[in-house]
């Protein structure tokens, strides 16, 4: 099973059931239900089920799930095992700060290289990577086969950079710059605007005020 052939939504919680089971006991129970899962992490118990039967065939009425074989299932179906290299393009402050969280391995991910058009920065390490000039770009990815890229750069520089990227090779990108990328059909964008999560955190905070007035 392709992991585009599953909803959105599901794929989004599968990463929480990783992060649950890793958190049990390895010495506790050797098996777990959908609805333990559930009601650990405060969602609907059918939801889960459907979920989890989508990754893994272990299921098992009234035995549920063998602990260790639905987390394999699920990292596998995710592609933990198989550590995905990529290159963040844009070492300001946003790009710094993601360089120095060292949690991406756990996901699959290493950043292999990150990329800036500030010449002094060149050859200098942010947190452990290496940073090169953005005109080394095309070069690196297409020599180590990259194929996840993240931007981290201003908005006049994004689609640039998207460009770049995609013409190097890479089919997956993590956009954080507060623009809509243009790409080809075959290549994935993943926006992080903040801009727009910051709205509706500041729709719901005037809604729960008014409300309490």
């Amino acid at each position: 099973m392709q992991p585009s052939s599953i909803p959105l939504q599901t794929l989004k919680r599968l990463p929480l059931y990783v992060k649950y089971l890793k958190s049990l006991p390895q010495n506790g129970a050797l098996n777990i239900s959908a609805t333990a899962i559930a009601e650990a992490l405060s969602l609907n118990s059918v939801q889960v089920r459907k979920d989890l039967a989508l990754v893994s065939s272990g299921g098992r009425p009234r035995i549920g799930y063998i602990t260790q074989d639905l987390l394999f299932d699920i990292e596998q179906y995710l592609g933990y095992g198989d550590t995905r290299s990529a290159v963040l393009v844009g070492t300001g402050n946003l790009g710094k700060a993601l360089l120095s969280y060292k949690g991406f391995s756990q996901y699959g991910l290493e950043i292999v290289a990150a990329f800036d058009t500030d010449p002094t920065l060149a050859g200098t390490f942010v947190h452990g990577t290496r940073v090169l000039n953005a005109q080394k770009l095309s070069d690196l990815c297409k020599r180590m086969n990259i194929r996840t890229g993240i931007i981290t750069v201003p908005e006049s520089a994004a689609q640039r950079v998207c460009d770049t990227l995609v013409e190097s090779g890479v089919l997956a990108i993590w956009n954080f710059a507060p623009t809509k990328l243009k790409v080809p059909q075959n290549v994935l964008v993943l926006n992080e605007n903040m801009a727009s999560s910051l709205a509706v955190l500041s729709k719901h905070l005037n809604e729960q005020l008014y409300e309490a007035k």
